[in-house]
């Protein structure tokens, strides 16, 4: 499921004449990816403790890589005890790479998947989890798709009754052996969220437009199969050269193959965008659009993804709320710490600023920490600020932003401005 995607969703998305009649305020399910490789405790936590509010956890079990059309595969190592606690029903995930070889159902490389599908099937089983689904997840190439639907069906005929679906991109709509491909699939799941590689440091992107995923899904809706829809909740950090050309993305922070010298940049899925996007297929949709499921499930440790406060409001079928307020302690006499706290919905990202008062005291010392510093001080009012737009206080989170120290103990008093 992470992969920079270059995607072009042709005009032939903008009609679909044969959708079926909206169903008014249906049930969409709404579920999540775990797609983690290590169960780390933020993975065991987050899933312990949220995966109750899904219909679904769909976890990542194994990836696939070729080499010389021999498959190199790396098994995640699944708690499947705690997935059990999380009352949520299990299905899992295949993630298949690049593959330039045939596809014949008679080959290597399929014999090769469909064991390791059955052995990941089994696995589940003996730990007490019977999946409700196989996932394939596998980019295909546009032309390849019939192809790919020998793999499918051998596949599905060695899991049988263990339903099989299958990730889809946006441009294989337009594809006719799309049609044959999903015609005998449990269902697909339409993936709307990619990136486009930027042009330039300055160029706009985002990570799932909502014109383009609701033309997406009117066009699935139109093949009658059942289908969700996956919508993003991660990001990324873009790295461009000095001389703007893109040099590559990461989510997990900057990488070591990056020049030194190299501009950054984020790009984030927008909570408000996915929300008025899940309210409105939740009002309205086509019979065959069953759920929603959200890549990934949010954990603590997780620094390029939402925060749970947020996907919980969406989940909730609301707006997630900004709030944010200072915490002052005094440490002693004289000595006090501040505190910035989010506890609202959603990240902050843009400049925060206060104003300190001290009236009937002397400032001895200041400083800021994390990122903010004290500008603009004078006999009785200082201004604290964080020093960059990229500065993020994610929802639920507690940061120390500065200090100060008074010749005498007197009430300090905080006031948030605009910057």
């Amino acid at each position: 499921m992470r992969r920079l995607y270059i995607a072009v969703l042709a005009n032939s998305l903008l009609a679909a004449s044969d959708v079926a009649q909206p169903v008014p305020h249906s049930f969409l399910r709404q579920e999540a990816y775990v797609w983690q490789r290590a169960w780390t405790p933020a993975v065991c936590d987050s899933v312990t403790e949220h995966g109750s509010a899904f219909s679904n956890l769909l976890v990542l079990a194994a990836e696939v890589s070729w080499k010389k059309d021999q498959p190199e595969v790396v098994r995640v190592k699944v708690d499947y005890p705690k997935l059990i606690a999380a009352r949520a029903h299990p299905g899992l995930v295949l993630r298949i790479g690049p593959y330039q070889g045939g596809f014949s159902d008679k080959e290597p490389p399929i014999r090769a998947l469909t064991s390791l599908a059955s052995s990941l099937v089994a696995e589940a089983k003996a730990n007490g989890a019977t999946p409700g689904e196989l996932q394939l997840d596998f980019d295909c190439a546009d032309s390849k798709l019939e192809g790919y639907r020998a793999w499918v069906s051998a596949i599905r005929t060695a899991l049988a009754p263990i339903p099989i679906t299958i990730t889809a991109l946006p441009s294989w709509l337009k594809q006719p052996a799309f049609r044959r491909l999903i015609a005998d699939l449990d269902g697909y799941v339409l993936q709307v969220h990619s990136l486009d590689r930027p042009k330039s440091f300055d160029s706009p992107f985002t990570l799932c437009d909502p014109s383009t995923a609701k033309k997406a899904v009117e066009l699935a809706a139109s093949f009658g199969v059942p289908f969700r829809v996956a919508l993003p909740t991660y990001g990324y950090l873009l790295a461009f050269a000095p001389d703007g050309r893109f040099v590559g993305l990461s989510a997990e922070g900057r990488s070591k193959s990056w020049p030194p010298n190299a501009k950054l940049r984020e790009v984030r899925a927008e909570p408000l965008e996915m929300e008025r996007l899940v309210q409105f297929w939740s009002r309205e949709h086509a019979p065959a659009l069953q759920g929603i499921i959200w890549y990934r499930l949010p954990t603590a440790a997780d620094h390029f993804n939402w925060r749970w406060p947020t996907l919980a409001a969406i989940l909730d079928l609301h707006s997630p709320q900004e709030h944010v307020r200072t915490e002052l302690r005094r440490v002693e006499a004289g000595l006090f710490e501040i505190s910035l706290v989010n506890d609202g919905e959603l990240d902050l990202s843009s400049r925060l600023a206060f104003v300190i008062h001290w009236p009937g005291a002397r400032l001895v010392a200041s400083d800021g920490v994390n990122g903010f510093e004290l500008v603009e001080i004078n006999a009785s009012t200082g201004r604290v600020q964080n020093r960059s737009m990229s500065h993020r206080l994610r929802a639920g989170e507690k940061k120390k932003i500065g200090w100060l120290r008074l010749d005498k103990d007197v009430e300090v008093q905080i006031e948030i401005t605009k910057p």
